[in-house]
């Protein structure tokens, strides 16, 4: 088995013994993304929407580093340290993606690295 490891300054660097991305064949291992800006690595400013785009962004960075764009995922975990604000991450997901969406999961969760409201990971399938 052959690993590449996808690495962007597009998007926040690891914080810890963790690779932003590993690409085993055609399929893409996405770590979690919290809302962190990539040039500060600092939580974005601002609401859990605020919050919730800057972690799909920072996701679309390493995806595109990858090789592929957000419609290769065909996994999508969401954690969210409060459940109610499952509709914003639908309303916010739908700028994002277009049918077929991803298979996906909610989470609640107690709390997230750096006091992050949202945490999301993927699995990307890219064409061969």
């Amino acid at each position: 088995m052959t690993k590449e490891i996808i690495q962007t300054d597009k998007a926040p660097q690891a914080i810890g013994t963790y690779s932003q991305a590993v690409k085993v064949g055609n399929t893409v291992y996405l770590s979690g993304q919290i809302p962190l800006v990539p040039a500060t690595m600092t939580i974005i400013d601002g609401d859990i929407s605020a919050q919730i785009t800057q972690v799909f962004e920072n996701l679309k960075a390493v995806v595109e580093a990858a090789g592929g764009d957000l419609s290769n995922i065909v996994k999508l975990n969401v954690f969210l340290t409060d459940l109610s604000h499952f509709p914003i991450v639908n309303e916010i997901m739908g700028r994002y993606f277009q049918a077929p969406y991803p298979a996906r999961a909610a989470i609640g969760v107690a709390a997230l690295p750096k006091d992050a409201g949202v945490e999301m990971d993927a699995i990307m399938q890219l064409d061969a």
